[in-house]
This record gives C-alpha cells, sequence and structure tokens, in this order.
C-alpha cells in the first residue's frame, strides 16, 4: 500500500500542509494514521477522500456542506446516511446544472458580441482603405447598428 507524506500528498493534492492539518482538525479530513515518529502517512483511503473533497470545492460546494457530508460518511453505509448523501449530491448536481446554464447563456452573449466587433472592425477597415476612383472618405461610413440585439 503507497502512503504518502504530508508534503508528498500537498504536492499530489495543491492543498498546502496547513490546509491539508486544517481539513483533519476541523473533521473534514479523518484523523491520519502516523508513522513510528509520529508523521502523517496518507494512505490510499485518505487518497481518494482528498480528491473527492477536491472535486467538491472545485464545484463550489461551501464548506460547511463538505462538513456535513463528511459527518455522514463517517457514520457508514446506513440507510439514512446513504440517502442524505445522494441527497446532498443531488442538490449539488442540480446546483451546477442551474450554474453550466446561466454561464453557457452568457458565453452566448459573448460570442454574438465577439462577432459584432469582428463585423464592424472589418467594415470599418474597408471604409479606411483608398479608393481608387479618388472619393474622399473623410467620413468613414458606419453600420446603421452599433450594437447588436440585446
Amino acid at each position: 500500500m503507497t502512503t504518502l507524506s504530508i508534503r508528498q500528498m500537498a504536492r499530489l493534492s495543491g492543498l498546502s500542509a496547513h490546509t491539508l492539518r486544517y481539513y483533519e482538525d476541523i473533521g473534514l479530513i479523518d484523523p491520519v494514521a502516523r508513522s513510528s515518529s509520529g508523521h502523517r502517512c496518507y494512505g490510499e483511503h485518505d487518497q481518494r477522500w482528498i480528491a473527492f473533497l477536491l472535486r467538491l470545492r472545485a464545484t463550489g460546494m461551501p464548506i460547511q456542506d463538505m462538513l456535513a457530508y463528511a459527518t455522514l460518511r463517517r457514520s457508514g453505509n446506513q440507510l439514512d446516511s446513504v440517502v442524505a448523501r445522494q441527497q446532498m449530491l443531488q442538490q449539488h448536481v442540480l446546483t451546477l446544472e442551474n450554474r453550466l446554464a446561466s454561464l453557457q447563456d452568457n458565453l452566448s452573449i459573448m460570442r454574438d458580441k465577439v462577432a459584432f466587433y469582428t463585423g464592424l472592425a472589418s467594415a470599418l477597415q474597408a471604409d479606411a482603405q483608398p479608393d481608387s476612383t479618388g472619393a474622399d472618405h473623410d467620413q468613414p461610413s458606419l453600420p446603421t447598428r452599433l450594437e447588436p440585439p440585446a
């Protein structure tokens, strides 16, 4: 079985050693096994749990919810605990889906805006080109619509 020191776990997870100790102190991480010299030894089970916590954190789950989930997890695979964890994760999934839909809407608007400015820049650049007929282009013509529809 592969175990990691706190320094190795910090490097692997991207969390600081201080954060790993803090997570253990508040109960987010179960007490970590210690070597004969007293140094923390993170086993594969610890590593998988920390990787899952990082997923929850990356998706914006508040630490209080993560703590509640960890408490339920610690109670084992009893029906009440399993159902409560499933419901917590299902609610988090719904939150993520709503956030993702909002981001998709915003991304679409930003893409439309980029396309608008690309077209406007092209039109302005074409108007700035000298005309071989010798026509006066001191006043470039602008598109009649300056902003895309909202």
